[in-house]
């Protein structure tokens, strides 16, 4: 009896230091934990309420599936995705570690399902998948994640993978992170509902939210939760009581239950001296801009105008997107019967003070050239404006507006004596289309020849399209990419990357 009395004392000892050490790390300065970074934003007004440690660099992990679901949300504005659309596991994909959903190499899964495995489970599976198939690989997709983080004002954030998985090269601060976390919600407030989830059923099984802030404290409507050892625990919330909204980041974390610990302490102290007014906060939503290095299919005569002194930029509509929005946002042409497409051109040439004789003849069937007195120098379109009813393949049509010509595009010449032109980078400014890339070279002769070789090997695979050298800067070095451009679809880049592999050259598609 005695023994179980001593044993009981022991037990509730036991129990008291557990909670005292709790609080303990939970109120522990900042100083203590050399992981650690937190802060608390008014997302009315933008203020800083709480910093510590706030641009220090830290590790995302798995808060880099914020940044991951910012592009999926991007691309279902878009209409460039559905909510249904079938997203295509690759071996790689599903080689993933965990925390995953075991994805099989050939299966699908639908975008949807994707966004909720990433908010409840954080599957590192699915957010390659998500990657290779809207970026072509993690590489690409990362490319694009940085630079929209940069657009958004992450200036101090750099990723290298979608799902946070370790990397010495991806990093970001507790500022950045509530900079994404309240420009997602501003952008997106319809797809951000899906950070309130509590629990995700994917093919029988049961995923629960790892947030477990969710519904326990008042006001918490997501978002993301992230750990891996480099990182410590990490947290993102949001909370929105009464007529107070704020962003709080939590980040290194020595165990969840303290991280949730802290976060709790932050929002009870900082809530009440958050703003009940007016937003006054400038809106965080990356200004996203169209590359100006992918020329399309080059014109010929049978499909357009043709002009004397300048080339035409021409832009292909697919007939799924054209359907799918009935004033589709495009730069280059759209889809408009010729006296349509006559009318447009007037009105432009009117509105630049040219006389009618200078508008070319917009039937697609023309071959002559342009009147002499025509000055145009490019066709190009930006705007939004009526779609026709889809066709049963892109049609390019052209409507004139006067802009700068594009510079020169470089001659690739084969040892039959036949040419291609090269298109450089920032050769003409269209907008976004399917392109594949094949190399890297240290010169952009290098690259050339390698596009030239390409095509020797496979020329029916790139039919159409146009080959394009890019100049990019890394890591000191100056390279070329060497990339062709103007693919109609996804389709017909993969099925042309899947042509050139047989051949022994690397490849990936990529929509940009």
């Amino acid at each position: 009896m005695r023994s179980f009395r001593k044993m009981i004392r022991v037990r509730q000892a036991l129990q008291a230091l557990a909670v005292t050490t709790l609080l303990a790390v939970a109120a522990a300065p900042a100083h203590a934990n050399s992981k650690y970074a937190g802060i608390v934003v008014d997302a009315k007004t933008g203020k800083t309420l709480y910093s510590s440690a706030a641009d220090a660099r830290r590790y995302p992990a798995s808060l880099t599936k914020i940044m991951t679901l910012y592009i999926v949300f991007e691309e279902l504005e878009a209409k460039r995705l559905t909510l249904s659309s079938p997203l295509k596991v690759s071996k790689y994909a599903s080689g993933r570690p965990p925390s995953k959903l075991g994805l099989k190499p050939g299966s699908t899964i639908k975008v949807k399902d994707a966004i909720l495995a990433l908010v409840t489970k954080s599957a590192n599976d699915v957010a390659t998948v998500i990657s290779e198939n809207i970026g072509g690989s993690e590489k690409e997709f990362a490319k694009r994640m940085t630079r929209t983080a940069h657009q958004i004002g992450m200036s101090k954030t750099q990723f290298r993978n979608p799902h946070g998985l370790p990397n010495s090269s991806q990093y970001t601060t507790a500022r950045d992170m509530s900079l994404l976390g309240r420009s997602i919600q501003e952008r997106f407030p319809s797809y951000y509902k899906y950070f309130q989830t509590r629990v995700f059923t994917y093919r029988g099984n049961r995923y629960g939210n790892h947030n477990k802030l969710l519904g326990r404290v008042e006001g918490v409507d997501g978002i993301k939760t992230g750990y891996i050892r480099a990182s410590g625990f990490n947290l993102v919330t949001s909370v929105k009581r009464d007529n107070r909204h704020i962003v709080a980041v939590v980040m290194g974390g020595r165990t969840g239950r303290s991280r949730d610990a802290y976060m709790k302490k932050l929002i009870a102290e900082y809530m009440p001296k958050a703003s009940t007014g007016a937003r006054t906060a400038p809106q965080l939503v990356a200004r996203t801009t169209v590359p100006a290095d992918i020329p399309l299919p080059t014109l010929k005569p049978s499909t357009g105008v043709e002009a004397t002194n300048g080339a035409m930029v021409l832009a292909m509509v697919e007939p799924k997107a054209a359907a799918a929005d009935p004033t589709l946002l495009v730069s280059g042409t759209v889809p408009l019967p010729p006296k349509a497409v006559k009318s447009r051109m007037a009105n432009s040439f009117a509105a630049a003070g040219l006389p009618p004789a200078s508008i070319p003849n917009a039937n697609p069937a023309h071959t002559g050239a342009v009147p002499a007195a025509a000055t145009v120098t490019s066709v190009h379109v930006t705007g939004t404006m009526p779609v026709a009813a889809p066709a049963p393949a892109p049609v390019p049509v052209v409507v004139a507006s006067l802009a700068p010509a594009p510079a020169p595009a470089r001659e690739m010449t084969d040892d039959s004596g036949t040419s291609d032109m090269v298109a450089t980078n920032n050769s003409v400014d269209t907008g976004p289309t399917w392109q594949i890339q094949i190399a890297a070279a240290e010169s952009e002769s290098g690259a050339i020849k390698m596009l030239k070789k390409a095509k020797a090997a496979e020329g029916p695979a790139l039919r159409g399209t146009v080959p394009v050298t890019e100049e990019v800067a890394t890591k000191g070095q100056t390279l070329y990419r060497a990339r062709f451009a103007g693919f109609a679809n996804k389709s017909a880049a993969w099925g042309a990357c899947k042509s050139l592999k047989r051949s022994k050259f690397a490849c990936y598609a990529i929509y940009q």
